[in-house]
């Protein structure tokens, strides 16, 4: 394919730019179809579907809350990861973690 991009005008090159853009998308969705299938035909090879693999495969539960706002109870804390923000102020004015437990 050979385009002579010199002679061509601005809305030519700006139709042209479009249309690439628009060729693009569709080759993404294309592959995206591809790599689907595949994935589900590679499931099913081992009896599963892509869903079932999928749900296996994703991040469990970030578990049960541990501590609660006492100004607050919707604003819990399971106890792992950072201390929320109302966790350390309850800290520094002097309580304890037992009287923020649940």
């Amino acid at each position: 394919m050979n385009i002579d991009f010199d002679n061509l005008s601005r809305e030519e090159l700006s139709q042209l730019i479009a249309n690439a853009q628009k060729a693009l998308k569709t080759v993404d969705a294309r592959r995206k179809a591809e790599a689907k299938r595949a994935a589900e035909l590679a499931a099913k090879e081992y009896g599963f579907s892509l869903d079932e693999v999928m749900e296996a495969g994703a991040k469990g539960s970030k578990g049960a809350p541990k501590y609660a706002n006492p100004a607050d109870p919707s604003q819990t804390w399971t106890g792992r990861g950072r201390k929320p923000n109302w966790v350390i102020e309850a800290l520094e004015s002097g309580k304890s973690l037992d009287d923020l437990a649940l």
